[in-house]
């Protein structure tokens, strides 16, 4: 695809802008952890701007490697340092933003050779990060509230495994698991649409940028064309995802006395207004 994946210093001033079902509120979500320029977890979400952070990433698991988180803009979590993040994250929740952990990115050594190897990542991902139980858990233990899915390398294979893998172990354990999908704008995508297509995705977040076929800025029909097909995808809600400044993201940044003009024109569809707005 055209203009592929930002870098992980990019990635994280990526706000995703949402419509949602019942109050036509704007939800924000934003990646954290790759920038030592942005504010602390803590702050983060004590500003009460977003509904949700992501934290970035797990850049390499899976075909028998050993997982690696990298918070390289705060924490060194191959020994241990990123574990008082537990607190902040508790904060966060208690505020009720949902923090999320994103794995892949568009820097890293990742992917699922077959089912067995996805439901081996699936338990890392619950012993390490969600309610499952682990003596080493980078984060500390503080229990996440999902997993998203930032794939942009690699196989297309058994990543709807994995999907099903970690929701089956939220319902075995009694502790849901929140999905969430970064796909390009382009549909469907290269990467994720398997596992969106199974319908167990929570939020699915469309980069409207670095893709000049499908964004804002080539035009409305190209725009609105590519935003009606995400839209029938069969998840909880669908975003809008765009850069939040105009360094973050070869093409597609929206200034914000535009935006005015992109929103509407999702919330005037009545298909999207009905299933995700």
């Amino acid at each position: 695809m055209a203009g592929r994946p930002l870098t992980p210093s990019q990635l994280i001033a990526i706000l995703l802008l949402a419509l949602l079902v019942t109050s036509h509120a704007g939800g924000i979500a934003v990646y954290w952890g790759q920038n030592t320029g942005e504010a602390t977890l803590f702050a983060t979400c004590a500003s009460r701007k977003y509904q949700f952070v992501i934290l970035a990433f797990v850049s390499q698991f899976g075909q028998g490697r050993a997982p690696q988180l990298d918070l390289s803009g705060h924490c060194d979590a191959s020994s241990g340092g990123c574990s008082d993040l537990s607190d902040d994250i508790r904060s966060c929740q208690r505020r009720g933003v949902k923090v999320l952990l994103s794995i892949g990115g568009g820097v890293g050594k990742y992917g699922l050779s077959s089912a067995a190897d996805a439901r081996l990542v699936a338990a890392y991902l619950w012993n390490s990060y969600l309610g499952g139980t682990s003596s080493s858990r980078p984060l500390g233990d503080a229990v996440l509230d999902g997993i998203d899915f930032d794939i942009e390398l690699g196989s297309a294979k058994f990543w709807d495994n994995l999907a099903r893998d970690l929701k089956d172990m939220g319902k075995s354990g009694n502790k849901a698991v929140l999905l969430s999908a970064a796909p390009q704008c382009p549909f469907p995508d290269e990467w994720d649409g398997a596992a969106i297509n199974t319908g167990l995705f929570d939020y699915v977040w469309v980069q409207f940028y670095n893709n000049p076929e499908c964004q804002f800025s080539s035009g409305r029909k190209a725009f609105l064309d590519a935003w009606k097909q995400w839209e029938s995808v069969p998840a909880g809600k669908i975003f809008l995802g765009l850069p939040a400044s105009k360094s973050a993201a070869g093409t597609g940044f929206v200034p914000a006395a535009q935006l005015s003009q992109v929103l509407p024109l999702i919330k005037g569809y009545s298909s999207a207004i009905k299933s995700h707005v």
